[in-house]
């Protein structure tokens, strides 16, 4: 049985017997309990534990778990289930709280990867009806020309990568932090904030549709603390500012999103 995964060794097709992945170079890779693979080699860890380590994970797994980017996660999936498509990628999917909702409203087979073990091990043990793996965007296991449907929601984009694993009439899906996305937050750590902008057509695409939306919630202390434990700015808090936080009885938060959509470009 094929999952149209690459060595990510020596880039030969990867055929799964039993729960092993294997390519005709006797590269292995077995399959972990919680249903995902691990394809990211030693040799290509930045880290000894890359991506978002286990309390991001756990933080980001709180909040959303609270609703609060739900309407994110419904604009992502009237798009998508508009697409006629037989393969979708969600690169960066983290613990697949949009992953799996998209595999729901599409008839493809969804692919999620991760560079987070942590990450990852969560969604497959959680999202059996979507294909996890632990590897790198920017060198992603999966033969070109592969996917119908490319998303990314707030992780890297390598643009290079992207139009490679692009089929001919794909539609690549980027969701990224709107003008003003936790600003209350930001002007806590930060003297100016600064407004965030649309993302520009990456190298081989052209601009569909962007569409911002935006809500605004009233947040606890403990709901706080999980959205900033989720986010690249958590470290920048000091002792006193957290402080600070924990006593307001609740903070009026916006959150806010811009959804790109572009096609790949005819040549």
């Amino acid at each position: 049985m094929s999952l149209d995964y690459l060595c990510p060794l020596c880039t030969f097709a990867l055929q799964k017997i039993d729960n092993t992945l294997s390519c005709e170079n006797r590269h292995s890779f077995d399959f972990a309990k919680e249903g995902y693979v691990n394809l990211l080699p030693v040799q290509n860890k930045n880290s000894k534990h890359p991506g978002d380590s286990l309390e991001m994970v756990q933080a980001r797994r709180a909040f959303l778990e609270q609703g609060y980017y739900r309407f994110l996660q419904q604009a992502l999936i009237e798009i998508v289930s508009d697409i006629n498509a037989d393969t979708l990628l969600d690169l960066g999917c983290g613990e697949g709280f949009y992953t799996h909702a998209l595999a729901q409203h599409t008839q493809a087979q969804v692919y999620g990867v991760d560079i987070s073990k942590s990450a990852i091990k969560f969604a497959a043990k959680r999202y059996p009806n979507c294909h996890f793996s632990v590897a790198s965007i920017s060198e992603a296991p999966f033969k070109s020309q592969f996917a119908d449907i490319l998303i990314s929601v707030f992780a890297p984009l390598f643009e290079h990568e992207l139009a490679r694993l692009a089929k001919p009439n794909a539609q690549l899906i980027i969701a990224s932090p709107g003008p003003w996305h936790l600003k209350e937050l930001k002007e806590l750590i930060y003297k100016h904030v600064n407004e965030h902008t649309e993302i520009q057509p990456p190298s081989g695409f052209e601009h569909l549709k962007t569409t911002l939306i935006s809500q605004q919630v009233q947040l606890e202390f403990n709901e706080l603390k999980n959205l900033i434990m989720m986010t690249p700015f958590a470290w920048k808090f000091r002792p006193e500012q957290w402080h600070a936080l924990e006593q307001t009885a609740s903070k009026s938060v916006t959150l806010s999103f811009y959804i790109s959509q572009f096609k790949v470009k005819n040549s």
